[in-house]
């Protein structure tokens, strides 16, 4: 009997060391509280993944993240003085225009995408129309499209700059005067607002990145390199097409060129979480946990990617980026 005792004894002592070890180790890395993401609509389903992994990682952690347009997440910042620990673009230049150098310094370009016409087969002609004949059928009295608001969503003047791009490669003089005066109620703050609009058929057709289309199994038209903003070896072509957006103060204005897409992300100077912000940004960018959910959800990594500023990343981070040099 007094040998049972012992060994239950023991177990139990046994037991509470391992217990203790273990939240030992939780505790160990230090970080908890809350995580405020501001972060552009087309990144809502990878981002959902990538949060749901690194609480994996750090349970004590709260992530509290908010889809908007990139320019309206860059609003609430500047404008309305809403504190955040990370903001992530769909365009860096969001960042580089709106954020630097008063709300950050810093900014790493972390991924790609691309412009298509999303539908359902449900959708008018969706039987017909291909990357030869999409304009006619966008112009047609019984189609509807939607696109975003190009002066709070990057997704918005991609369209605009696709369209105008569009008129030249297919050589049709005043096309995009034509399809950007169309449809003027079925614009949207940001992208996936239009997609309510398509699945419940108020709309037949959306100017829509492919990721998004990808990943809530929609059927997508894949556009020519040549306008599609992806391809870095048409940069020169993509340039070729401007577009005027609303700049940091009531008035100014900022011209936007075409250039190939690349999304952004940065912490902010007055973070309220910087420890958490710095490590949830560096699971992101790592290549085997946050980029490679982004792969899987359609948007390629550009990790590690020339940036301006390179000299301002905490030093931790600059492996996922390079200096660019003129």
């Amino acid at each position: 009997m007094k040998y049972l005792k012992l060994f239950v004894l023991i177990g139990i002592i046994v037991v509470s060391a391992c217990s203790g070890n273990k939240k030992g180790k939780e505790n160990a890395t230090g970080l908890s509280g809350d995580l405020i993401i501001f972060h552009a609509g087309s990144l809502s389903v990878p981002f959902k993944e990538v949060a749901e992994q690194f609480k994996k990682e750090y349970p004590e952690v709260n992530i509290l993240s908010e889809a908007a347009g990139s320019r309206s997440c860059a609003r609430k910042i500047t404008d309305l003085k809403r504190k955040c620990d990370i903001m992530a673009s769909a365009d860096y230049t969001v960042i580089d225009n709106l954020l630097i150098p008063d709300y950050t310094s810093w900014n790493i370009r972390f991924a790609t995408n691309e412009m298509t016409i999303v539908f359902t087969e449900d959708s008018k002609y969706s039987n017909e129309i291909n990357k030869d004949n999409w304009f006619d059928i966008l112009l047609k009295d019984d189609v509807v499209f939607g696109r975003s608001d190009p002066n709070a969503d990057p997704c918005g003047y991609r369209a605009v700059l696709t369209i105008k791009l569009a008129e030249n490669y297919y050589h049709r003089k005043g096309l995009a005067e034509k399809i950007l005066n169309k449809d003027l109620n079925f614009i949207r703050p940001k992208e996936v607002d239009l997609l309510a609009l398509l699945e419940s058929h108020s709309i037949d057709y959306i100017f829509l990145y492919r990721s998004v289309a990808q990943q809530h199994g929609l059927k997508y038209l894949i556009h020519p390199d040549e306008i599609n903003l992806k391809n870095p070896e048409f940069a020169s072509v993509y340039s070729m097409a401007t577009t005027e957006i609303s700049g940091k103060k009531p008035g100014e204005f900022i011209t936007k060129k075409g250039e190939p897409m690349v999304y952004g992300v940065t912490v902010l100077k007055d973070a309220p979480n910087r420890q958490v912000a710095m490590k949830f940004v560096e699971f992101l960018l790592t290549k085997e946990k946050g980029m490679a959910i982004m792969e899987k959800n359609g948007q390629p990594s550009l990790v590690p990617s020339y940036t301006d500023t390179f000299e301002k990343i905490p030093g931790k981070l600059k492996v996922f980026a390079k200096k660019e040099t003129n």
